[in-house]
């Protein structure tokens, strides 16, 4: 087997007494698709911002390509090859969608201030290579509106495109996406399945945090499951689908959604 691309173990996230994770553990690889699911306050996002470096561990490792990047800041941790998304959109609504993809592309392209002043030749030529890659990215994720639009006249599916081609603008080794397909329809939610599975090819890791279990089923290679910010199970779709750690987990928990993923789960093992 491959070496990890990130390897976490025995991850833990305190705030006081409350213990968001305890003993989390995985491994991500070249091209991988890792779900990471459990009912709400599972631990999810919090896992996600201590790998990402917008919590600090309370104890435990994180390591990107052999390297510890547990407690760096997330603009380090970005550069080294780390992008992601959040469950909320952040985007810059006033910005076209093509400066919004741009604004990725800070981490890469560097200008000094004299160039940007003075616009010498340098200058130029990455703004163009800024804007023919942003291009490029756009088409990748499948972006059919008019890029010159400010952002916040696109529907909202559109957006979170938007968002993805930001993140791969910053050309990731991992991607890190935080519920991209909530408010998605059902044509939207495919072709996000289409794309996360290009994204996968082309050799960029993908950790996702989903709630839509048919989604995860069909995109995921392998899938944690936490609970109470433990893990209990990690295994193949097929393997998660029948085990019955997981549908209890669901089915115990108090909101509605939770309950119904625990119904597309059990129905998933029927499948």
């Amino acid at each position: 087997m491959t070496t990890p691309l990130l390897e976490v173990r025995n991850l833990q996230v305190r705030f006081g007494g409350v213990q968001a994770v305890s003993g989390l553990s995985f491994d991500v690889y070249e091209g991988d698709v890792l779900s990471v699911i459990g009912p709400n306050g599972a631990g999810k996002t919090s896992a996600f911002n201590a790998v990402t470096g917008f919590y600090r561990p309370s104890a435990g490792t994180v390591r990107f390509e052999g390297e510890s990047i547990a407690g760096r800041r997330p603009a380090r941790i970005a550069a080294r090859g780390v992008a992601r998304t959040f469950q909320n959109l952040r985007l810059f609504g006033e910005l076209t969608v093509l400066d919004n993809v741009r604004a990725g592309m800070h981490v890469r392209i560097k200008q000094s201030a004299l160039d940007a002043v003075l616009h010498t030749p340098r200058y130029h030529r990455s703004e163009q290579r800024a804007t023919d890659e942003a291009h490029t990215w756009l088409d990748f994720v499948g972006l059919r509106s008019d890029r010159a639009w400010e952002v916040r006249n696109l529907p909202y599916g559109e957006q979170r495109l938007v968002e993805i081609a930001r993140a791969l603008a910053r050309e990731p080794k991992m991607l890190l996406l935080d519920e991209p397909a909530a408010g998605l329809n059902y044509g939207e939610k495919e072709r996000l399945l289409d794309l996360l599975r290009r994204i996968s090819e082309i050799g960029i890791a993908v950790v996702l945090i989903e709630h839509d279990m048919g989604l995860v089923m069909e995109v995921s290679h392998r899938i944690v499951v936490l609970n109470f910010g433990k893990e209990i199970a990690e295994g193949t779709p097929a393997e998660i689908r029948t085990n019955e750690k997981v549908i209890e987990a669901y089915l115990g928990a108090e909101d509605e959604e939770a309950r119904h993923e625990a119904e597309e789960i059990a129905e998933e093992g029927r499948a």
